[in-house]
């Protein structure tokens, strides 16, 4: 008699649904590590356009700021004024939105499946791997500031001036803290791509022991150039050769 509302409770409760197989694959650790490399990639293939643009700061203010007009208008006349940019702004802020997500959620996943740190750490572990979480929020923080400063111009210091990113870009980093912001940021870039262009490699399958050698290289020199690129705008104006 005692276990008559035991069964009656269990015969009510309605059956779990079916999950799909897109929820399963988000679900799943695979997915989310897919995910994560996937708009990884975005990124990084607008973070190589971005210092290519970037680097035209060197040739003076009018290809720079000629530079600057061509991003407000390219895919004219087909598309409509700002179209383009904002397209690709749009892809690139669901690539951070999906990257960011889906890092928290296996983070989070791996801090439940071990309650308790390890003894001893692991001896392969780099140093971009133990800072990658780090990085990412200093990433992240970056990325508001940055937008601040030099898109719409609220924290930009001195008269922030539409149209016009060379004079802007050098305003910004004629400041000492605009500098320290800007190189901190770009060192922390350096490690999150190279610890995460290989790990995206893992997680899409295109690594192997065959071509370990060829994805860290690849790895060492984009994590290297994209740094080295984008330090060189700020330390240029400090030294007077961008003025």
């Amino acid at each position: 008699m005692a276990l008559a509302p035991t069964r009656e409770r269990t015969a009510s409760r309605p059956p779990s649904p079916t999950p799909t197989p897109s929820r399963g694959f988000w679900s799943s650790t695979i997915g989310k590590k897919t995910v994560m490399a996937v708009s990884g990639l975005i990124m990084l293939g607008y973070l190589v356009a971005h210092v290519a643009g970037n680097l035209k700061v060197f040739f003076g203010p009018e290809e720079f700021n000629a530079y600057g007009h061509w991003l407000r208008v390219m895919g004219a006349p087909v598309l409509h004024h700002h179209w383009a940019l904002w397209i690709v702004r749009t892809v690139l802020l669901a690539a951070v939105v999906a990257h960011a997500v889906s890092a928290y959620q296996l983070s989070r996943r791996d801090l439940k499946a071990r309650p308790t740190a390890y003894v001893h750490r692991r001896k392969r572990a780099s140093y971009a791997t133990r800072t990658m979480r780090w990085g990412g929020i200093i990433l992240g923080l970056f990325i508001v500031w940055h937008l601040l400063d030099l898109t719409t111009g609220t924290l930009h210091p001195g008269g922030f001036e539409e149209g016009k990113p060379y004079q802007n870009v050098v305003d910004t980093f004629s400041t000492w803290y605009g500098n320290v912001v800007y190189i901190v940021a770009m060192l922390a870039l350096g490690l999150h791509v190279r610890h995460g262009f290989w790990s995206a490699a893992q997680t899409l399958g295109v690594g192997n022991a065959r071509r370990e050698r060829l994805l860290k290289l690849l790895a060492n020199t984009l994590a290297l150039v994209l740094t080295a690129g984008f330090v060189s705008v700020p330390v240029a104006v400090m030294t007077g050769v961008v003025s």
